[in-house]
């Protein structure tokens, strides 16, 4: 319920008398929207630390009385403890108008606090709160190029690994601050380590990355040998002639190749690996060198992630496909990967082919399969309500939106 006079009245009487307030009316008072009673309630939240967070959000208050007053209270109360578990709510706060005063009394305690202090907050799983730790710890120089470089390397956010990375890296850093980073799971750490050993003079070593499983990786391993007078192209080819072939060969060779080099990716295709196979019909693509007859037997590989790189070479050319047997592949006794794989590639096809594969999809057990058949048939029917276009205006388009209809009730 909305507060009332009434309300504020009985409150601010509460408060006048020395009237013990239960945890849910001391909430509702400092979040009440009279403002005498707001700051009336902070003058006796500093003994609730359970009502903390709410100091907080009042030091934003529009009320220049109340934000006073919060901002006061919370210089009295934050200290290395409680700036660990406020600082969540602090981080939010400071997006807000007036809510970065909050922010720099947390700046202030944070960067006098003793080492560990910082640590929980390097932990934390709130991510704004993890990004703070670690921009402080770089500003500060709180933290070693390793342990910057485990950072880095471990997180699973891209603004801490990039800060860390660049931090741990902005000296003449130890043998030991590379490898981590070279050995890192994230793309970002790892480029950053490849790239590196330009400065280091160490292109051998980047030459070991020239297959990795990031494009991103792939290319500064790329920018480092190449500055160093090493062509990788001819790298390319003989580790694709390699029945040990790696898969980030396989699509290295076309990211820097060219069409001169399809036999070799052409001959992947029967690889056993299946990530080869895929990387290969990717390779393709990149080259623009895809042929439907060639392809289509790959839609019946037993590797989801190869039928998937085979459906997007296909895409451009799905017209060439037989509907019906795309039609055939919707079958709910498939492989789930094949389905999806039909369905896309009979969207490609057109209205009319669309419809005919959405509409006995609509009551399928496939939740996806069966969202992406609502909306084509909406879409189609909206199209045909506005008369466009006039091959809309058929029969059998008809009949397909009275079986949906149908379906539907």
């Amino acid at each position: 319920m909305p507060d009332s006079p009434g309300d504020s009245r009985t409150l601010l009487a509460a408060f006048a008398t020395g009237e013990p307030l239960g945890d849910d009316e001391f909430t509702r008072a400092l979040c009440h929207r009279d403002g005498r009673v707001r700051r009336r309630a902070l003058a006796e939240a500093a003994g609730h630390p359970e009502l903390f967070p709410l100091i907080v959000v009042r030091c934003a208050d529009w009320a220049e009385p109340v934000r006073g007053r919060a901002r006061e209270l919370l210089a009295e109360i934050l200290d290395a403890g409680t700036a660990v578990t406020l600082a969540p709510m602090i981080l939010r706060v400071a997006d807000r108008h007036r809510g970065d005063h909050a922010l720099g009394l947390l700046d202030g305690v944070l960067r006098q606090a003793p080492r560990e202090r910082l640590a929980p907050l390097l932990v934390s799983g709130d991510r704004p709160v993890r990004r703070y730790a670690y921009r402080m710890a770089v500003e500060e120089g709180t933290l070693s190029p390793a342990e910057l470089a485990r950072a880095a390397a471990e997180d699973d956010d891209a603004v801490i690994q990039g800060r860390c990375a660049e931090a741990a890296l902005a000296e003449d850093a130890p043998a030991e601050v590379l490898e981590i980073l070279l050995g890192g799971r994230n793309p970002q750490a790892r480029s950053a380590g490849v790239t590196a050993l330009r400065r280091l003079g160490r292109p051998e070593r980047a030459v070991d990355f020239l297959a990795d499983r990031s494009a991103l990786v792939r290319a500064c391993a790329r920018y480092v040998v190449r500055q160093h007078g090493i062509d990788p192209h001819p790298w390319y080819r003989a580790r694709c002639a390699d029945p040990a072939v790696e898969p980030g060969a396989a699509i290295g060779l076309a990211e820097c190749g060219d069409r001169a080099d399809a036999p070799l990716l052409w001959a992947l295709l029967e690889h056993p690996a299946p990530g080869v196979r895929a990387r290969a019909v990717a390779g393709l693509r990149t080259l623009d060198v895809t042929d439907v007859r060639r392809l289509r037997p790959l839609l019946d590989d037993p590797a989801p992630g190869v039928v998937g790189e085979v459906t997007l070479a296909l895409l451009p050319s799905a017209r060439e496909l037989p509907a019906e047997w795309l039609l055939s592949r919707l079958d709910a006794g498939r492989p789930r990967w094949e389905r999806v794989s039909a369905w896309r590639l009979l969207d490609a096809h057109g209205d009319l082919v669309r419809l005919r594969a959405a509409v006995p999809l609509l009551g399928d057990a496939d939740v996806r399969l069966r969202a992406w058949a609502e909306h084509a048939v909406r879409r189609v029917a909206r199209r045909v309500a506005r008369r466009e276009p006039l091959a809309l205006r058929s029969p059998e388009i008809a009949a397909l939106l009275d079986r949906a209809e149908a379906a539907g009730r």
